[in-house]
């Protein structure tokens, strides 16, 4: 297990009693993070909602921040991250805010401090882009969607 030093900032002091990400167990790879709003807010069923955090973070270069959703949220009552995983970069100072869909049939209420998603670190490669005319060939070659499907 690899450790890096993530420097957090609160926009807003009037969110100083909800907590920062954290970790819920030692095993885990995602922190929680929470919902940092004033009034609950409802989130209609097949509806997005931004959800902010009251959060910046300087990432260190070589690594983002994929934002995920958090299983029991999911499983128990259909919410998840629209574009997840979302990802934060390391250049980004601005708020971090959620992305969250209520992909269920029933409205969900969101409160201040719920735990809204997680924030895992991951390590980023750069890609060297090189134009070529041709592709070494493989097994699969050129089958689309569904071609090493069940035979």
């Amino acid at each position: 297990m690899k450790n890096i030093e993530l420097i957090i900032k609160r926009i807003s002091k009037s969110f100083n009693d909800i907590q920062l990400p954290q970790y819920a167990t030692e095993g885990s790879s995602g922190m929680d993070v929470r919902a940092t709003i004033d009034e609950s807010i409802t989130l209609g069923s097949g509806k997005i909602v931004l959800v902010p955090t009251n959060l910046s973070i300087e990432i260190p270069i070589g690594y983002e921040i994929q934002v995920r959703p958090r299983s029991g949220l999911a499983a128990k009552h259909g919410i998840g991250i629209l574009n997840s995983p979302g990802t934060i970069d390391s250049d980004y100072r601005g708020e971090i805010k959620i992305i969250l869909f209520n992909f269920s049939d029933e409205d969900f209420i969101i409160n201040r401090g719920d735990r809204i998603a997680q924030l895992v670190i991951a390590e980023v490669i750069v890609a060297k882009i090189i134009e070529s005319n041709s592709l070494n060939s493989s097994n699969r070659g050129e089958g689309g969607f569904g071609h090493t499907g069940k035979s």
